[in-house]
């Protein structure tokens, strides 16, 4: 059996790792420069210190890299995201990108055989596109043949988490065919319309399209992933603090919230609170799904848990273990402060969902270069 060997660059609190070790990785190296996270992952894995390596990726020596089938990369996406400054692959933290591909080129022929990127929907539209353009020719230029998918943690979990995930294969060790070039067969559940255009519309781009199987979705609402906290525990809002929400409510969501308080049965929602018109305002989301799980920089990435039901409600911010849920990290150790436990699940990755790649991605493609198992061929 081939050994799955992997490099987890931007780490983080180690989700990317369960997901792979789900699915029968197994880690050789990791590194991120936020000692913050380090704490965590040392928490969660006690042979962190054996192969984590804390640090600022352009400062990495690629010599000191260990060989691996497959590296992967979920690099900063303040610079891509519609919340930041949208700065791109030249920003001060997306750039981190280009210290993931030095390291490639520097690695040489021990380049591992496999890529995984994940970022964000927006690095697709990054200046018009250009970004997403230039970091899959920089793949290709290592040898890369790339692929490029959509998948949402809602699928798994009751969380709404849409990222972007591009697979790079070796061109040298791939037999993978490309499929048709019709747009619309580029087109499925994992490959938007905007993702299948754009696929379509770069041919300069050496593109590997695989073929995904469909996608089982996700059983639990939010309701199932919250911890039981008695009405007296202190982590629930004041009647003050509470009644502050409602009013910062639109005339739509306050209506939503007054439903939710008349009706006989407890039911469970989250708040976000965004700035609308140059004004703070409260969002209530009812769907039995969370919204995106973010990090709290500046005090608004903070979800709020709603509870109402029988003529009252209840309101506090989602608990470190309920995020974990959140993350499909159910058991994960937590044992930070909340805001430093927010940070590392906000930055993360949803552990299914990468399981889910592995297993149907990122395991037949290296059984696939290994020899292990025939090309997966294309019958349209």
């Amino acid at each position: 059996m081939v050994e799955k060997t992997f490099l987890e660059f931007f780490a983080g609190i180690g989700l990317m790792r369960l997901g792979l070790e789900r699915a029968g990785w197994k880690i050789r190296f990791a590194n991120d420069i936020d000692p913050d996270k380090l704490e965590m992952y040392r928490a969660q894995f006690s042979d962190a210190d054996e192969h984590f390596v804390l640090g600022d990726i352009h400062k990495l020596p690629a010599a000191s890299l260990p060989a691996a089938s497959l590296a992967t990369a979920s690099f900063p996406c303040n610079d891509l995201s519609l919340a930041g400054s949208r700065a791109g692959l030249k920003g001060e933290q997306s750039s981190a990108y280009w210290g993931f591909t030095r390291l490639l080129e520097q690695l040489g022929r021990r380049r591992p055989a496999l890529v995984l990127l994940e970022n964000v929907p927006g690095f697709l539209t990054s200046h018009d596109g250009r970004d997403f353009q230039a970091a899959l020719l920089k793949l290709n230029s290592l040898g890369y043949k790339v692929d490029a998918f959509m998948i949402d943690a809602a699928w798994f979990v009751p969380q709404s988490r849409l990222r972007l995930f591009v697979v790079g294969t070796l061109a040298d060790k791939s037999e993978i065919p490309v499929l048709s070039e019709s747009p619309g067969f580029y087109q499925s559940e994992a490959r938007p319309a905007a993702l299948a255009d754009f696929i379509f519309a770069h041919p300069e781009i050496e593109w590997q399209i695989r073929p995904l199987p469909g996608i089982p979705k996700r059983a639990k609402r939010l309701e199932f992933v919250l911890e039981d906290l008695p009405a007296s525990s202190p982590e629930w809002w004041s009647l003050e603090r509470t009644d502050y929400l409602l009013n910062q409510m639109s005339p739509r969501h306050r209506a939503m919230a007054e439903a939710m308080m008349a009706a006989t049965r407890y039911s469970y929602g989250t708040v976000f609170r965004r700035v609308r018109n140059g004004r703070s305002m409260a969002e209530l989301r009812t769907d039995g799904v969370a919204g995106c799980l973010r990090t709290p920089r500046g005090g608004s990435g903070r979800q709020i848990l709603f509870k109402a039901g029988r003529g009252k409600c209840q309101v506090r911010l989602l608990s470190a273990r309920e995020c974990a849920r959140l993350m499909g990290a159910d058991n994960f150790v937590v044992g930070v402060p909340l805001n430093q436990a927010l940070f590392g699940f906000g930055d993360a990755v949803c552990v299914p969902a990468i399981e889910w790649i592995g297993e149907n991605y990122l395991n037949p493609a290296i059984a696939e270069l290994t020899g292990l198992q025939q090309p997966l061929r294309n019958s349209a």
